[in-house]
């Protein structure tokens, strides 16, 4: 998977960079506005498969083992709101309000950020497609009682049946769900996340009912979190 996912990057790399010097006209005008579209549309469809190229590269490391997790400690606030901010444009193009109701003093975090980011942000995304106009996605987290973190992505979606439930971790399982508008994804969102979550000792939960919302929380065990007092201790010690 390695060589194939290198294999396939490289030309990857060259479509996406000749379709950002043809969208930006950087040698001079097109011609014609149609083309600077035909430009970006090559573009977003490069992007979309070098993020299906990289899932895959994920979950197959992930499955031999091979993924390692590059610890720091984390801002958990600032990962979110970030996460946010590259969501929002997406969210604004569909009429979703979204949310963080975010508790005062959070904890940080140990844990591997580019991992805990991806995990956000395949959340959002999923519940971003799956809620219709007007509804609203939120960001939350807090501490639980085992003194561990949770993260939590809800919306006010289609929400799924028992059924859906059921297969939703299987990897490439898709549900287009009820709309017009086709939804993008390889069905690979939430097998990466659950595998994500657990590579850092925590687990998943989903809980969704149809025509209502989805809540999926991430829960990240006590050894994870690092409070003011861990801090201090470091500091002294």
């Amino acid at each position: 998977m390695a060589n194939l996912s290198h294999e396939l990057r490289t030309p990857l790399n060259s479509i996406l960079g000749f379709a950002a010097i043809l969208e930006n006209e950087m040698y001079g005008p097109l011609g014609s506005r149609r083309y600077v579209d035909y430009a970006h549309d090559i573009a977003d469809s490069g992007d979309h498969l070098m993020e299906i190229v990289n899932d895959i590269l994920d979950l197959s490391k992930i499955e031999a083992g091979q993924m390692t997790l590059e610890e720091a400690v984390l801002d958990v606030e600032e990962i979110i709101r970030g996460v946010l901010a590259m969501t929002k444009e997406r969210a604004d193009e569909r009429g979703i309000t979204l949310k963080a109701p975010l508790s005062v003093g959070l904890p940080r975090l140990l844990a591997d950020g580019r991992l805990v980011k991806q995990m956000l942000l395949n959340l959002l995304s999923n519940a971003i497609d799956f809620t219709n106009q007007e509804g609203w996605v939120a960001v939350s987290a807090e501490r639980h009682a085992g003194g561990g973190l949770t993260l939590a992505v809800s919306d006010t979606g289609v929400g799924m049946t028992a059924a859906e439930l059921s297969r939703v971790m299987e990897p490439f399982y898709t549900n287009d769900g009820p709309f017009d508008r086709p939804v993008r994804g390889t069905g690979l969102g939430l097998p990466l996340v659950k595998s994500m979550i657990e590579l850092h000792g925590g687990e998943i939960s989903i809980n969704s009912t149809q025509g209502v919302g989805t809540t999926v929380a991430l829960r990240l065990p006590a050894s994870r979190v690092i409070t003011e007092k861990d801090e201090d201790f470091k500091m002294t010690s």
